[in-house]
């Protein structure tokens, strides 16, 4: 309310085209554009060989792919931004959620949503640690979270669940819902990573929900041989298909290009995550916007 919610700060210094949009498409279904994109499977392969015989450093392609969203948020913070009640927010976070088995050998067990929080600053060792700890936390015979618990009482009385639902969609057009469910449910987060080539599938164009805030889904598939042609030579190459989709209404195409311009680069010299960005970048759009996460102490 009043410009102000948990999780953002309304921007005001906006594109009249950019502020019409919301109201030609109010839902985020209508604002989904879909991409297709292909990283060098040879390059993270050879770098994640590498980083493990040189340094002892283990590393895995979603959090290589994490870390280049990280850095390139940190040139390109309008992206971060998302639409709620057709107004536009900044993000005060740099956030990614994932699902993972509980019990990796057991999918009976059931699934966890892993959200983390990340700073601007970190390189891709940071990125690794935070999903590290965020995995082991929620792996194995953990006891039942907030949500958990919230959800199972919904369920115990008929009706209730789609009474509380619709409150806190209302209160949450609003920026009246509760600060507690935004920070657990992974619907509020900037970007939403899935590995699909984990269960064996194809990437996917997932959709983003019309409930929360996610602006990016990122879907990760099976390797994939491409016929290339090289130094005057064809050969197969390997390629990690990725397939992205994104809400068009956070800003404008100029923002997006850019900022998949910085992924693709990341992604083809990972090299240069190791070290942190000498400079990040917050949102001009909403002065005053400027988040931190403290690093991970071992």
């Amino acid at each position: 309310m009043f410009g102000r919610r948990p999780d953002g700060r309304r921007v005001k210094k906006i594109d009249p085209v950019m502020r019409i949009t919301p109201y030609v498409m109010p839902m985020r279904c209508d604002a989904q554009v879909l991409l297709k994109h292909r990283a060098d499977e040879e390059i993270l392969t050879s770098f994640i060989r590498d980083r493990k015989k040189e340094k002892g450093e283990r590393l895995s392609r979603m959090q290589i792919i994490v870390a280049a969203y990280v850095r390139a948020i940190s040139r390109h913070p309008e992206v971060n931004r998302f639409i709620m009640n057709k107004q536009l927010f900044a993000r005060n976070n740099c956030s990614a959620a994932f699902t993972i088995l509980k019990d990796p050998g057991d999918p009976d067990k059931g699934e966890a949503v892993v959200k983390i929080r990340f700073d601007l600053t970190d390189t891709v060792y940071d990125v690794r640690d935070r999903m590290e700890a965020a995995v082991a936390a929620n792996r194995g015979d953990q006891p039942a979270g907030f949500v958990d618990k919230l959800l199972t009482g919904l369920f115990a009385v008929p009706g209730l669940a789609t009474v509380v639902v619709s409150l806190v969609r209302v209160l949450d057009r609003y920026g009246l819902a509760p600060a507690v469910l935004m920070e657990e449910l992974p619907f509020y987060v900037g970007m939403y990573i899935t590995n699909t080539a984990s269960i064996g599938l194809h990437d996917v164009n997932h959709h983003i929900y019309n409930w929360g805030n996610v602006g990016l889904f990122l879907g990760m598939g099976l390797t994939e041989k491409v016929a290339v042609v090289e130094n005057g030579a064809a050969r197969m190459k390997k390629f990690l298909p990725i397939g992205i989709t994104a809400d068009e209404r956070v800003c404008s195409g100029a923002h997006y290009a850019r900022f998949f311009s910085d992924m693709k680069f990341y992604l083809e010299h990972p090299e240069v995550l190791e070290t942190a960005p000498e400079t990040v970048r917050f949102d001009d759009g909403c002065p005053g916007v400027e988040y931190h996460e403290p690093k991970l102490t071992t």
